[in-house]
């Protein structure tokens, strides 16, 4: 299965790389309160928490990812599509969650320790995730119809894990809140004129499979590369456009696949004996330990989910009439038609053919097509030359385009066509 790492160490990574760079300029403790859509700029009038010193910026485009409740999406009239409080046993309604040190509970599983926990018993159910490997879990459980989330105290919180893992456990409880498990939800339009929507603006469901925040981070890397294309004048406005065109399939494709494992998951009942010390009980209990296997198998080992995702028929995109691979979810199966990740593979000196790629565009070169490329200006582009016949065979042409995303672009076995092609690819044509 893969690994898990937890928002609490990937934020502040993301965070620490984005004050390093000399083009950001990141502001805490600001909200933004409204703002208008000018045709040639945007402007939006922000103030600090306080909400003392507020102030109006400018700039070429926004883009609104202020989580389910936006105000971006809102005031572009744009709704949410598909369903919501959906019911089930489990993670299907209230939910609340506690953050929580638990140092012995590694200590006190009669099996190997897991990153992912799921529990049922007559008092209570939960999901578990660890957040460190060592002593700090996430707690899921959801709250039933007489328990009020307003009268949960740390000391009855830390008693509702107890409960759910069935052992009387120290707990220490570092945080807790609640949430709403249920939606499939999918914005009806990913933005209008200059503004644009991600993350959890543009689509929120049950984060089952950890399909949530993977499918925002593709967002903001799909919608980045093409503004800044944009804003350095490399790419008609045109190409922003793709956006929506390639992001929201994806998104109702991905919260589809978030609904069916809530569903395997809520919708499983526990046994009546299944806390039996008897021969029913045993059965209950491996029958119930078969079925958590197999789900967590199905939910969280899915490469082709992760990886499989393509943009075909999107305008960034050229087409060469090859077929692309079938939808599968716990199988990936690469290749490099148009509209998907390249293919990977190990070079001879062990390193990733990845670690090759270009910060932005890049030109796989599979076979000699001389010095003419280098003289293209139009994009930051850099050259591989690979001559292996097996990058060959796995490519099936002389030269691949990758876009800054790491989408294929485009293959053919005659880049001299390349800047024709940029030029459609970037909304010229």
């Amino acid at each position: 299965l893969p690994h898990r790492c937890n928002q609490k160490f990937i934020e502040p990574v993301l965070r620490r790389h984005a004050e390093l760079l000399p083009s950001v300029s990141v502001n805490y403790g600001w909200r933004m309160t409204a703002w208008r859509d000018a045709g040639d700029h945007v402007c939006a009038n922000v103030e600090p928490v306080s909400g003392v010193g507020a102030r109006t910026i400018r700039g070429a485009y926004l883009v609104g990812a202020d989580g389910p409740r936006s105000l971006v999406r809102q005031g572009l009239g744009i709704r949410y599509t598909g369903e919501t409080g959906v019911s089930r046993d489990f993670v299907g309604g209230r939910m609340y969650a506690v953050y929580a040190r638990i140092p012995d509970f590694y200590r006190a599983l009669p099996h190997a320790p897991a990153w992912m926990n799921v529990s049922f018993n007559r008092e209570r159910r939960c999901f578990m995730p660890a957040v460190d490997g060592t002593s700090e879990f996430a707690f899921h459980t959801q709250l039933k119809n007489h328990e009020d989330e307003k009268s949960i105290t740390e000391t009855s919180a830390a008693r509702m894990v107890q409960a759910a893992i069935g052992v009387p456990l120290e707990v220490e409880v570092l945080s807790r809140d609640t949430w709403t498990a249920g939606h499939s939800l999918v914005a009806e339009h990913f933005g209008k004129g200059r503004v644009f929507l991600g993350g959890d603006a543009a689509h929120l469901f049950t984060p089952t499979g950890g399909l949530g925040y993977n499918t925002a981070v593709e967002d903001a890397v799909n919608l980045g590369w093409k503004l800044a294309a944009v804003l350095k004048g490399q790419a008609s406005p045109r190409l922003l456009e793709s956006y929506e065109a390639e992001r929201r399939p994806l998104a109702l494709r991905n919260t589809a696949y978030a609904k069916r494992f809530a569903d395997s998951l809520g919708l499983y009942p526990p046994a009546p004996e299944i806390e039996d010390d008897t021969p029913h009980g045993d059965a209950a209990r491996r029958r119930a330990g078969e079925y958590l296997a197999a789900h967590g198998r199905a939910e969280f080992n899915i490469p082709g989910v992760t990886f499989g995702g393509r943009y075909d028929g999107s305008p960034a995109v050229v087409a060469d009439g090859t077929e692309p691979p079938p939808e599968t979810m716990n199988t990936y199966l690469p290749s490099a038609c148009p509209g998907g990740r390249p293919p990977h593979l190990w070079l001879a000196e062990g390193r990733s053919l990845y670690d090759c790629f270009g910060f932005d565009w890049t030109l796989l070169r599979l076979a000699s097509h001389g010095e003419e490329l280098k003289r293209l200006t139009s994009i930051d582009l850099k050259i591989v030359d690979l001559k292996s016949e097996e990058a060959r065979d796995v490519y099936g042409a002389d030269a691949v385009l990758i876009r800054p995303d790491q989408i294929v672009a485009w293959r053919g076995n005659d880049a001299r066509a390349l800047e024709q092609i940029l030029a459609k690819l970037m909304g010229h044509g």
